[in-house]
């Protein structure tokens, strides 16, 4: 009874509200209707809504023209050639093209290699796509596919199969690209020095570049390097006729805005007309990138150009390029990176794209791995593994106690020798840094067999794991606790500078007041940054070459960063010779001393050893003619990381006074050198 009065009264609530909805659209007909006037605010209000037009974000792809291939998503609209896949023209903001028009149209947007048949020269090669495909057309996504194939015929082409992608989205102000290498069996060897994407931007709107929050600045002009005079180093030119008069007088290089791997996430260009719009690089993973965290490559320079090398000997050296056999086959997927495209409105400041174009790479870095990459040679999220573990440091002679390898580097590379990732160049990398009690966890790995491998700040030598790594999809493997036992003999006599892998603590000297980069100038921790430093240590050392005396010395003012060639009056290159002087109470014939000698970078140099005996020959230690990282005329603090441990019989040492000499013998040029990473001196062990 009761729920039959319910329903009833719900029926005659839903009878009334359909009366009262009737009569409401009736009424609003009828006003409509009897007042036609343009004027009448609520027709005023209906008509804008009607005819405002939404911008349309569907992703739309125009292939008509057999020589381009048009995409735009409403956002940003690229032209591409075809078959050849190089990037033509990029609207975005009203802007028609933001690359250089004036260049040739192969040569605005393109992927090149450097390689070499064994003992001949490099060849330049912009890699030209042969066959077009669509690989994915909808209105969310649009991926195409530009490949260059190789046979016996193409002698003069790089024997790699080459697919070169590109990837638009709806509602994303830019794109995504990679490119899939490969080889197959039965192929020619050859050497690959280098693989990148090149984009030249136009020369007349993007003057500012910015590399990191410290490292950010108007840029001189192609045309202003063009008119000036070329310096000791090729790329180095100093600036004497500029179209901006603040510049005149500086040195522009190219290699003074590079950075290590690890950091080389975002860089790009600032147009600052107004609107102001930006030109950015992103880069969410190195684990396609060669020889580890901390080798430093080139990110922009002028031009204005923008990079991303994803293979290169720069501050490493003929040593780290791709080496293929007679025969040997091989696949590998660098990239995506992501070119993103920003701006701002009218009157704001153009700086904040940069802020913003940091927000957008971090976004970037949290979605990976990307979940629409449709090639089968990129693995997805779950189809990836991971490794975690703790790692420890043993050193009874720093603490009887296991120590925590505080932010460590570690990570999984191509299974070899210690330290062998710095030099490996054809796998994939995963690294990560461990916290402060050297907890890690290694994420989204390829499936495949690595080694472990790490090195502690503040410890010498490199850590690798007894066991091969298997990831598997989906896969977590944990290693529990690892134990590093860094090279150690006897307890400390003495040391000089820090264990780091660099020669940032050692005195780097203000550059020539005539060859300066006025970036660096209003801080002294990117110093070697500076042109010509090589050349300061003449004039710091007319006479006399360095001399380091162990508890009186400070290695921060008196230990010069890099061990370089004197000039002499005619303008040749002598070697040099630094000593060490150090005191010793007590000889122990109980065993041999320990000479670690570490290196942070070295070019064409052979670094000989000799204790107490400026004139012994053969030297009593000679490291032999090593090193091609360039790091010195290219203004980093380090290059290759060698590690050297001597074996020094008691006998050459003496109670009191002693002297190491340290001869660097090869002078045919000032580049020549080395660079100290660490140094220390262990007496024999204790028992």
């Amino acid at each position: 009874m009761m729920r039959s009065l319910h329903m009833e009264k719900i029926n005659r609530i839903w009878k009334w509200g359909s009366l009262v909805g009737c009569l409401g659209v009736i009424f609003l007909f009828v006003f409509l209707v009897a007042d036609s006037s343009e004027k009448t605010p609520l027709r005023r209000l209906l008509s804008s809504k009607r005819n405002v037009r939404k911008p349309n974000l569907d992703v739309k792809l125009i292939t008509h023209d057999p020589e381009q291939v048009v995409v735009n998503n409403g956002i940003v609209r690229v032209i591409l050639s075809r078959p050849d896949g190089h990037v033509l023209g990029i609207q975005y903001n009203g802007i028609d093209n933001l690359l250089d028009r004036e260049n040739e149209e192969y040569d605005r947007g393109y992927l090149d290699v450097v390689w070499n048949e064994p003992g001949k020269p490099g060849v330049f090669e912009r890699i030209r796509g042969t066959i077009f495909r669509v690989i994915t057309a909808n209105k969310d996504q649009v991926e195409l596919s530009f490949t260059s194939t190789w046979n016996s015929s193409l002698r003069e082409k790089v024997p790699f199969i080459v697919d070169k992608r590109y990837i638009f989205r709806r509602n994303v102000s830019g794109y995504y690209f990679y490119a899939i290498f490969e080889r197959l069996e039965g192929w020619p060897k050859v050497e690959v020095d280098q693989i990148r994407i090149v984009y030249k931007l136009d020369q007349d709107k993007f003057r500012f570049m910015a590399i990191s929050d410290s490292m950010q600045r108007i840029m001189p002009s192609a045309k202003d390097r063009a008119k000036g005079e070329p310096l000791a180093y090729p790329e180095a030119v100093l600036l004497t006729n500029t179209s901006n008069p603040k510049l005149r007088g500086e040195v522009d290089d190219k290699y003074q805005y590079s950075v290590e791997n690890k950091d080389n996430k975002v860089h790009g260009w600032i147009c600052e007309d107004d609107p102001a719009v930006g030109f950015w690089m992103i880069t969410p993973s190195n684990e396609f990138r060669t020889s580890g965290p901390n080798k430093q490559d080139l990110t922009s320079h002028v031009g204005p150009t923008n990079l991303n090398m994803f293979v290169s000997t720069h501050y490493a050296g003929k040593e780290v390029g791709m080496k293929f056999a007679e025969g040997e086959p091989w696949k590998k997927v660098f990239g995506p990176s992501f070119i993103y495209l920003n701006k701002v409105s009218k009157g704001k400041d153009p700086l904040q794209l940069w802020s913003d174009a940091k927000v957008k790479m971090l976004n970037e870095v949290n979605s990976w791995p990307y979940n629409f990459i449709q090639s089968k040679d990129y693995p997805t999220s779950h189809q990836r593994g991971s490794v975690a573990g703790q790692l420890l440091v043993r050193d009874r002679y720093i603490n009887e106690r296991l120590m925590w390898a505080q932010l460590a580097y570690i990570g999984l590379a191509a299974p070899g020798e210690e330290g062998s990732w710095q030099r490996e160049s054809k796998g994939y990398q995963f690294w990560t840094q461990a916290d402060k009690e050297g907890n890690f966890e290694i994420k989204n790995v390829h499936p495949g067999d690595y080694n472990l491998y790490a090195w502690v700040p503040g410890f010498i030598g490199d850590y690798k794991a007894d066991t091969t790594i298997t990831i598997m999809a989906g896969g977590k493997v944990q290693l529990g606790t690892l134990r590093y036992g860094p090279p150690r003999q006897g307890p400390t006599l003495w040391e000089i500078g820090i264990p780091d892998r660099t020669a940032a603590e050692f005195y780097v000297p203000n550059p020539y007041a005539t060859l300066l980069n006025s970036l660096y100038t209003t801080t002294t921790s990117d110093n070697f940054r500076q042109y010509g430093l090589w050349e300061r240590y003449s004039d710091i050392y007319r006479n006399q070459d360095l001399i380091y005396t162990v508890d009186v010395s400070d290695y921060s003012k008196d230990w010069f960063f890099a061990h370089v060639n004197r000039r002499t009056n005619n303008r040749t290159y002598e070697a040099t010779t630094w000593q060490i002087h150090f005191e010793l109470e007590t000889v122990y014939n109980n065993g041999n001393y320990t000479l670690r000698l570490a290196l942070a970078s070295a070019t064409g140099a052979e670094l000989q050893v000799r204790f107490n005996d400026a004139t012994a020959y053969p030297p009593h230690f000679s490291t032999g003619v090593i090193g091609g990282d360039n790091a010195i005329a290219r203004h980093g603090i380090h290059g290759l990381y060698w590690l050297y441990s001597i074996d020094v019989a008691s006998n050459l040492f003496q109670e009191g006074k002693n002297i190491i000499h340290l001869r660097q013998s090869r002078s045919t040029s000032q580049f020549q050198g080395v660079m100290y990473d660490y140094l220390r001196l262990e007496g024999p062990p204790e028992n």
